[in-house]
This record gives C-alpha cells, structure tokens and sequence, in this order.
C-alpha cells in the first residue's frame, strides 16, 4: 500500500468514539433518520423533545448481542432501546460515533419515558450484513405538504458503525451509496499491507503525519483514570490497582492489565468520555493502546516512540480485523492485544523477528476467545488480553516462538494472521448464532 493510503486507513479506523459503538450506531442512524424529518417539515430542534414519536429499528444479530447488555452513557440504563431513543432525542449525526455528546437532563428524561411508553421497537433484521440497522422514525403530529400521512423517513447504516448507505422521507429515496460491504470487496482486490510494511511505516513516518495518534493517550487515559476513580461495572481495573501488594504486585504487567482494564469498566458500564476506537470499536481502541501508553508512563518512554508504537499496535489491530471483519464470534481484545504485544516488543527494541513471534505466540494462545455481546464482563476479558500481550513479548524478545508444528500457527506470520480471520469470519459462526439464542432465550 502506498504511504497515503495507510495513513488513511488510520484516520479511518481510529477515531473518537462516546459509548459502545454498536448501541452507538442505533443512536446515529435514528438521529439521522429525525434530522430528515425535522430538515423536510420544517420543525425547530425543540420539537424533538415534544413530539409524539414512533421509532423503530431493525438490526442484524451482532449488533443485537452487542447492545443488550451495555452501558448507555450518562442514563444509568443498559440496550438499544434508550440509545435509540436518544438518538431521536437529541442525538447528532453531524458528530458520528460521538452522536451522544453532550446530553442534557431533559432529553435523557424523555428518552427514559419513550422507551417505558413502548415507544420504541427493537427486531432482529432479515439480512446477511453482520453490521446493519434500519431505524425508522414516524411522527404522530404534523403534515408534509406533500404527504397525506404523517411525517416519517429512515436511515440505513451497513459494514460500520458510522457508514450511513440509504436515507428516505415519506417514501422517497434521498440517498443511496454503495454499501460498506462493496467497497469493501473492491478494496480487498488490492489489499496489500503486511506486517514488514506496517513496522516501515511506523519507524520511518515523518513524526508530523502520526502526531495525532497521541490523542490515543489523552481520551483512553482518562477513561483508565476515570474507570480507577470511580464505582463503574465489575471494577476490574479498580480492584487489580487495589491488590497489588498481597495479590498482582507492582510490576508493569499489573499496571498494564489495571490501567486497561478500568477504562474498559468505565466505557461499559456508562461513563461520558469517549474513548479512542480501533475498527469500530472502542474496547479494541482501548486494548489496543492502553498497555502501550501504560509502558510509556511506567518507564517515561518520549513522546515521538510512543507515537510509533500506538500506531504499530494500532495498524496491526486494523490489518488483522481486516481477515477478521467488523464484528464476529471471535473476541476482539484476541485483536487489538495482539497489537498491543507489537507495541510494547518496538518500546523494548524488538525488530521484525520479535513483533512476528509475539503475533504468533498470540496466535497460539488466546484465538478463540469468544464475543456474548458487549457487557461490563468485557473488562476481564480485556485484562486477559493485556496480560497474554505481555506474556507473549516477553517471550518474543527472549527468542521463543509457537513454531510452526502447533496448531494455527505457521511459519509465515500473514498466513497465520489469515487463520485467525477465518477462525472468526468463517469457523465460528455457528457459535455466533449460538450465543446469540442462549442470550435471547435466558
């Protein structure tokens, strides 16, 4: 891949995201679909919090899994139906995965009574996307001049989370893009990058072209201090910091899986700050920086090699979901601390052969972790993660790699790196399917 391209690819992947993304997604697409109603019939943005709202949103599986148990930030509640409801409320396209941002009391108090009034329905979609959502919003109050029905429009976002592909008012089609999931095919036929081209590009970037990837360290570091600070789900990180004299000790790995861990607490169970996303995903953004930036504050690593490391971690975090997919069985802390492994190998001064061995040590050791939807467990799943990253750098720079004789690992770390993703896109989606039914039926 030419060097502009990867750099696109980064501001792409990695951007700010308020809330898990999935919920989040609802959220945009049900904002965009009020936008339309308010942009056609003329409405002021205070109707919103008045009108006689219907809303109702179709979703592919994934995105049910991972909205049904999360935390909706600053409501204190947990789904997609009050994240839905939000976004007819208040939310704002203009801000994509940061459609939440700035809630006000009134709105959340009225989003709270559209869902108790069952305002707001959530089905299961017929589609083969795994990301998709169609929210359909209709108002029982006000006339288009040229409509005899109630106002009504829809949005569609497909292939991720922020990728609106079809709009309508009073069925007419406004806008209709080719979906993620084309682009994406065409994108695959010249889809070149490799681990020895990302290791380039993070060693030899002109510092002024990867000087915004320390904005990873400034939102996800605060949600790890906001996460230690405060009571949020599980306190994973919260209780790993708490114990370190009788129990985790005070060594870097502790520190690392601590620091992590709470701003995945924070992130889950509601907080307000956003987090720096990897992929579409906050919690990989997290997992995929956090233990890097946890060594950089542990042994005052500057700016600049910071830098190359985020943005080492970050691209082999992207490269890999790129045989993975967006959403998937497959747990996505396996990806993004893989990434992390690279990060903390470059900081220790490990070259090509270091970062393989720790891609494929992951490889060997956490593939396979499952997804049951986004929930404040992902904590603990994200501390396993951090931990397994710097197990397998450590054995990485000590010169021990799973060989090639063991299971998905082979002796080419693109192959192997191709295994996972079809692990995850392709052998385990019957467990998909699977977890899902358990979590519908409890």
């Amino acid at each position: 891949m030419e060097y502009r391209d990867i750099l696109s690819l980064l501001h792409q992947e990695v951007k700010p995201a308020l809330g898990c993304t999935e919920p989040i997604a609802v959220a945009l697409a049900v904002a965009k679909a009020t936008e339309i109603i308010l942009e056609n019939c003329g409405f002021d943005a205070s109707w919103r919090l008045q009108a006689d709202l219907r809303i109702e949103v179709a979703v592919s599986g994934n995105i049910l899994k991972n909205g049904m148990g999360v935390g909706i930030p600053g409501t204190g509640m947990v789904g997609i139906p009050v994240a839905a409801a939000l976004g007819a409320v208040c939310g704002d396209s203009a801000k994509g995965l940061e459609v939440l941002s700035g809630l006000s009391e009134a709105a959340i108090a009225r989003a709270k009574r559209l869902v108790n009034e069952k305002k707001v329905r959530i089905c299961v979609a017929d589609t083969a996307h795994l990301l998709y959502v169609k929210a359909t919003v209709s108002a029982g109050e006000g006339r288009h001049a040229s409509a005899e029905v109630a106002p009504h429009a829809y949005a569609v976002i497909e292939d991720d989370h922020d990728r609106i592909v079809e709009t309508s008012f009073a069925d007419r089609i406004l806008v209709c893009s080719e979906s993620g999931a084309a682009l994406k095919e065409r994108a695959d036929e010249t889809y070149s990058l490799n681990v020895e081209e990302i290791l380039d590009f993070a060693r030899n970037a002109p510092f002024e072209d990867i000087r915004f990837i320390l904005e990873d360290r400034r939102l996800n570091y605060a949600l790890a201090l906001e996460g230690l600070e405060g009571d949020y789900g599980l306190q994973v990180g919260k209780n790993i910091r708490s114990h370190q004299q009788d129990v985790f000790g005070d060594d870097f790995l502790s520190y690392a899986m601590g620091l992590t861990a709470a701003a995945s607490d924070a992130r889950m169970a509601g907080s307000t700050l956003p987090a720096m996303s990897n992929s579409g995903s906050g919690n990989q953004g997290i997992t995929a920086s956090m233990p890097v930036i946890a060594y950089a504050l542990k042994y005052g690593v500057e700016d600049e090699p910071l830098a190359r490391a985020l943005i080492l971690s970050n691209l082999v975090a992207i490269h890999i979901k790129h045989y993975l997919g967006k959403l998937s069985a497959l747990c996505g802390c396996v990806v993004a601390s893989t990434g992390s492994a690279c990060g903390i190998v470059y900081l220790q001064g490990g070259g090509y052969k270091e970062i393989c061995a720790a891609i494929k040590n992951m490889a060997g050791n956490i593939t396979g972790m499952v997804c049951d939807g986004a929930k404040v467990g992902c904590a603990m799943k994200v501390a396993s993660g951090v931990s397994c990253a710097v197990q397998s750098a450590v054995l990485a720079l000590s010169g021990h790699c799973i060989p090639s004789t063991d299971g998905i690992v082979e002796d080419d770390v693109e192959k192997t790196i191709q295994n996972i993703g079809a692990i995850g896109s392709t052998g385990m989606k019957a467990t998909d399917r699977l977890i899902l039914d358990i979590m519908l039926c409890k």
